[in-house]
């Protein structure tokens, strides 16, 4: 099987104080890269690198003028290896000051998932997909060790 060549190695949220922000995903896991500068932080997760990007400046670099504040038409999502590392980081969200949306519960489709949304109105999932691999480095598996 050809390996994909499709990836995501950085995600952009713009934020209105880049020094919350990096606390609150610091709260989560993520760890600061020496990368990171007053308006934006490069914090390094397991599988991509997220950037805080202070949100006039994304805008004004993106060249699309005034956007709303989150988004109601992408979810970013966190899938973890079972039900209680998901209780875990939603607590730890909360207790970082994320607006809780969606306790973790039983999903409709066979999982265990909550939401909540973080300090700048950025809609997250946290899940646990058992129909989903992981691999030894907690990665998503979908392709069976192909990837």
């Amino acid at each position: 099987m050809t390996l994909p060549t499709a990836r995501v190695s950085l995600l952009t949220l713009g934020v209105a104080d880049v020094a919350a922000a990096t606390r609150f995903y610091e709260a989560l896991g993520w760890l600061k890269a020496p990368q990171s500068v007053e308006t934006t932080a490069f914090l390094q997760g397991a599988n991509l690198v997220l950037a805080l990007w202070q949100r006039e400046d994304m805008i004004a670099d993106g060249g699309e003028g005034e956007l709303p504040r989150g988004s109601g038409s992408v979810a970013l999502a966190i899938n973890l290896e079972d039900e209680a590392a998901v209780d875990d980081l939603y607590a730890r969200a909360i207790k970082a000051g994320a607006q809780p949306v969606k306790p973790p519960a039983k999903a409709f489709w066979g999982g265990y998932s909550g939401n909540f949304r973080d300090l700048d109105q950025h809609l997250w999932e946290v899940a646990h997909n058992p129909f989903f691999a992981m691999d030894h480095h907690g990665r998503l598996d979908l392709l069976g060790g192909a990837a």
